[in-house]
């Protein structure tokens, strides 16, 4: 397996039975404590969610720096621009479907618009909240967030990168967006993997395809190019948790060595990572592309793995992506 021995992934990272499986809210938990361990004037307002979103680990370390909103995610965002504006570092926290789902126009114009450091948590995105169904199966946030000015988008791929993209989004001096899943998955990456706002990481050196991932199928695409290995073809892998700003250099470089370009998301192909990919392609270097993610539909209640495979964005359904656009790759120029 090409591993980037930069990444500094976990060694048995293709060992599924050897790694420790935790759903990447955990992360935005021990993150929110972290950070607000570091900086006193992190503040946390949840909307009756707080077990669910972890909030809950903030509340018990820092139960004077915790507002309970209740079941009002728009009365929540107003709320966080206020203390924003005087001095302190709200994160929000609810499900993705309802926050940024139902308070879009006060994210918009309270936070955004006014370009003060409100980091909003959307917790329980994508297909994989499993039973839950369509109401709550976020598949939309993503774009939601990323066309609004001055928003800062992450969608972490496990536990430990969600902690670290936690802390640095409390750093971070503008609104961010931070994106988790409730579902279990695979932790893969380690305290040394690099991170950064605006940074992407080659986590498997390829010639043939590159895939491009953000959240928990990251992992998944990992299987897929150590499956497609197989069979002779050799495929780069970037993590790109941060979707806006979008690493123009490292995409652009796998662009230019493979000449064909998957993107995969566990959201609506129009307007997230494919979308963003896509338009700096088209501006820079234009290759084929094919885009795994929900398409324009949806959610529907099962389980989770069940409906990752289901929507088109397990790890068959990635390597058929390859294979597909391995036909219209373009020789590098």
């Amino acid at each position: 397996m090409s591993i980037n021995l930069q990444a500094k992934l976990v060694a048995n990272v293709t060992d599924t039975t050897a790694l420790e499986m935790k759903p990447t809210r955990d992360g935005y938990g021990t993150g929110l404590v972290k950070a607000g361990e570091k900086d006193p004037r992190v503040v946390v307002l949840c909307a009756d969610l707080a077990e669910s979103t972890r909030s809950q680990w903030f509340r018990d370390k820092f139960p004077e720096r915790y507002i309970e909103l209740g079941v009002a995610e728009q009365n929540m965002a107003t709320v966080a621009s206020g203390l924003a504006n005087y001095g302190k570092i709200p994160f929000i926290s609810s499900y993705a479907a309802f926050s940024p789902g139902r308070n879009n126009e006060q994210i918009r114009t309270t936070i955004a618009l006014n370009n003060i450091p409100v980091k909003i948590a959307g917790a329980h995105a994508g297909v994989s909240v499993g039973p839950d169904g369509a109401t709550h199966q976020a598949l939309e946030d993503v774009a939601l967030m990323s066309v609004i000015p001055r928003m800062t988008v992450l969608v972490p791929c496990d536990a430990i990168e969600a902690e670290k993209a936690t802390i640095a989004a409390a750093e971070h001096p503008g609104p961010v967006y931070l994106r988790f899943g409730r579902e279990k998955s695979p932790v893969f990456t380690t305290a040394e993997t690099p991170f950064a706002i605006g940074k992407a990481v080659l986590l498997r050196e390829g010639k043939d395809a590159a895939i491009v991932a953000c959240g928990m199928l990251v992992y998944r695409a990992l299987m897929a190019a150590e499956e497609l290995a197989k069979e002779g073809i050799e495929v780069a892998v970037v993590n790109s948790p941060s979707v806006k700003p979008l690493d123009a250099d490292a995409i652009l470089k796998v662009a230019r060595e493979t000449g064909a370009v998957v993107t995969v998301e566990e959201h609506q192909v129009h307007g997230g990572l494919g979308g963003a990919v896509a338009e700096l392609l088209a501006r820079a270097y234009p290759v084929p592309m094919e885009f795994v993610g929900a398409q324009d539909r949806f959610g529907e209640s099962g389980e989770p793995d069940e409906l990752i495979e289901v929507f088109g964005m397990g790890t068959p359904a990635i390597i058929a992506a390859v294979h597909l656009v391995m036909t219209r790759k373009v020789a590098p120029r």
